[in-house]
């Protein structure tokens, strides 16, 4: 095989991955009753633990009104919580309800558990070669919807 139809199939396999990525997510975000972006919000309170309005819309990219929107959203769907900081009373934080954590461990629990037995068939060496793909494939995903922005 040439390395012109290789980099083809391997740029086909990227897009159907990521393709394959959006069904889950899709499937998801229908399980939380939720869209595509309130369920990335969900994932980076999850991640973060708490996290402010402000730094809410930092890290999701969004506007402050259109963030402080989708809080009431995911608050009035039982999805967050608000409270005020404890190391900074004048600031309030928003976290996952017990409810939503249980629901994203049981959706992505069960994937994160299936990748790492898919990536324990790899050698470190392979692994490491992946790793190195996917983190340029990041920052070349994340220019590009830079240069979308910009438009």
């Amino acid at each position: 095989m040439s390395k012109q139809s290789v980099v083809t199939e391997a740029t086909q396999a990227a897009a159907a991955f990521g393709a394959a990525n959006d069904v889950v997510d899709e499937a998801a975000a229908a399980a939380f009753g939720v869209n595509r972006t309130d369920l990335r919000i969900l994932g980076l309170v999850s991640a973060a633990g708490t996290l402010t309005a402000g730094g809410l819309a930092e890290k999701a990219g969004l506007s402050p009104a259109a963030t402080t929107t989708a809080i009431q959203r995911l608050t009035k769907a039982g999805h967050l919580t608000r409270r005020t900081d404890a190391e900074d009373r004048r600031r309030a934080v928003v976290e996952l309800t017990p409810a939503a954590a249980e629901l994203l461990e049981e959706i992505y629990a069960p994937i994160e558990r299936a990748g790492r037995a898919l990536l324990e068939e790899y050698s470190a060496e392979q692994l490491e070669l992946v790793i190195e793909v996917l983190r340029k494939g990041e920052r070349m995903q994340l220019a590009e919807a830079e240069r979308i922005r910009a438009r």
